[in-house]
């Protein structure tokens, strides 16, 4: 029976018989001789465990050279904080998000920074707003007058 802490021995392929020497008998090797015990009282050397797991992985990256960045990701880029204000108040203020749109886009196109497309976004989205209120007011100005030229009373 094996004992089941210890790893299995990968099984050793026969060795063919080797052809029978005519005149000639290979003397047999010598055999190891056993380590000496040590004295009574001497410190014991530790035992070796029966089995031993396998090492970790060394996860990470090797120490950078001088002037190299610690990982080899690049820093994320900033967004233009113009750009992401334009599109929040292109929905409640289309004037602001308008101003601030193309604000955003000048800065991003000076300094590279990212969010062109949310400028763009609240620019168009600012765009339609206003258009939407200055139709809004165009209707009402109609309404209001048509109302006003229509209060005769007809009696029949």
């Amino acid at each position: 029976m094996t004992d089941p802490n210890l790893p299995e021995q990968p099984a050793v392929p026969p060795v063919p018989p080797a052809p029978p020497a005519a005149t000639e008998v290979p003397a047999a090797p010598a055999a190891p001789a056993a380590p000496a015990a040590p004295a009574y009282g001497a410190p014991q050397p530790p035992a070796a465990p029966a089995y031993a797991p396998p090492a970790a992985p060394a996860y990470g990256q090797p120490a950078p050279a001088y002037g190299q960045p610690a990982y080899s990701q690049a820093p994320a880029a900033k967004t233009n904080v113009l750009a992401i204000v334009s599109l929040v108040s292109a929905f409640f203020v289309s004037l602001a998000a308008v101003i601030t749109g193309h604000i955003a886009l000048s800065q991003i196109k000076k300094t590279g920074e990212q969010g062109r497309g949310l400028a763009i976004a609240g620019l168009i989205i600012g765009y339609i707003g206003i258009a939407a209120g200055i139709i809004w007011i165009i209707m009402i100005i109609i309404l209001a007058t048509a109302g006003a030229f229509s209060s005769s009373y007809s009696s029949y």
